[in-house]
């Protein structure tokens, strides 16, 4: 995808809402970061906890939000789930080679048609993807593709039925140049900051990607 045809945030133009818990936000066309994880990733308790802290924070800050109160925002929530993600609770089944292979294939199925792929890492409990959608396209509708698609694949291959994913995702929309080479450096550098040894995740990088993060 041409650096040109990159749609980031607009604060003026029109904003598609979605989400019961989580709220999403969408615009045509436009380029994210987003989590998705397994069912057992975070410990009920501690999610509790941060969901009942968030919801509170969420009711004195309303979006749209300045780049300072989002900085707060993904300081204070974002940054501690990250930590809950990496620490490596759960079952992790994405540890298994073939597990993994099941999110590869599924999030390549669409790409170049879409929504175009810049980065992304499958780790042992959750995956993170930095894309930019096609215009027809739906964010909710293509991560619950995902989710749904490599679900199905992974209990086949397990022996095993039900929920595999959290119902919920988080997503960002990116805001420019900057913030997505941000998140580029996040996805490469999260195995290592997870201890992870290689063969225990997944990770691709656009030439594009790389191009615009190189020192």
């Amino acid at each position: 995808m041409p650096s040109e045809d990159l749609r980031f945030f607009d604060p003026f133009a029109k904003i598609l809402r979605h989400g019961k818990g989580l709220p999403h936000w969408e615009q045509p066309g436009a380029t994210y970061f987003v989590t998705f994880r397994l069912a057992d990733a975070v410990p009920v308790e501690l999610r509790a906890k941060w969901e009942e802290e968030r919801a509170i924070w969420l009711r004195v800050n309303r979006k749209p939000w300045s780049a300072e109160v989002e900085r707060e925002y993904h300081q204070r929530f974002s940054q501690q789930f990250d930590q809950w993600l990496d620490a490596g609770h759960g079952a992790c089944v994405l540890r298994d080679a073939k597990c993994r292979e099941c999110v590869v294939a599924t999030l390549g199925h669409s790409h170049d048609r879409q929504y175009w792929l810049h980065a992304w890492v499958v780790m042992p409990n959750h995956g993170h993807v930095l894309f930019s959608l096609h215009p027809e396209a739906s964010l909710e509708g293509e991560i619950g593709a995902w989710k749904s698609v490599s679900a199905r694949r992974i209990n086949r291959l397990l022996g095993r039925s039900g929920a595999l994913w959290q119902e919920d995702y988080f997503d960002r929309l990116i805001r420019d140049e900057d913030h997505l080479a941000n998140c580029v450096r996040y996805i490469r550098r999260n195995p290592d900051k997870a201890h992870l040894r290689e063969g225990e995740y997944a990770c691709f990088e656009s030439e594009f990607a790389t191009e615009m993060t190189k020192e």
